[in-house]
């Protein structure tokens, strides 16, 4: 198993990414998808995904919104996630996503609700075509 990235909901990529400069690591790429903007910074073998609302009313600016800015997600790579969500769906974690989506860098995305996860968002990832 490995991490994939961890998804930290920010008002600003530019902003927040200087911690990250400061601490030797840099802002790599970001592209927009769902109504958001992402940036992702390179960590050893994971990547920090900084994660910028676009509009009022998006999943993005509820959160920072309801809880501020700081942690929104933690992802896992796996290496079929239609048979992993069915085995996990087996053992009774709730599913926000049933099917995959499109996510950035092309990826297939799923998320599990926190309510089954002890309130941590999870999501899982595959690589896309």
């Amino acid at each position: 198993m490995k991490i994939d990235h961890i998804g930290i909901a920010v008002k600003s990529i530019e902003e927040s990414s200087k911690i990250y400069k400061a601490l030797g690591a840099s802002l790599e790429h970001t592209e927009e998808v769902d109504g958001m903007k992402v940036g992702f910074i390179p960590v050893g073998g994971t990547q920090i995904e900084l994660l910028e609302s676009l509009g009022e009313g998006t999943p993005i600016a509820n959160f920072i919104e309801k809880k501020g800015e700081g942690i929104h997600h933690l992802a896992f790579y796996v290496d079929n996630i239609e048979k992993k969500l069915e085995e996990l769906e087996k053992e009774g974690y709730r599913l926000i996503d049933k099917t995959p989506r499109k996510g950035a860098h092309g990826m297939k995305i799923a998320f599990l609700h926190p309510k089954s996860t002890n309130g941590v968002l999870v999501e899982i990832c595959e690589k896309g075509e």
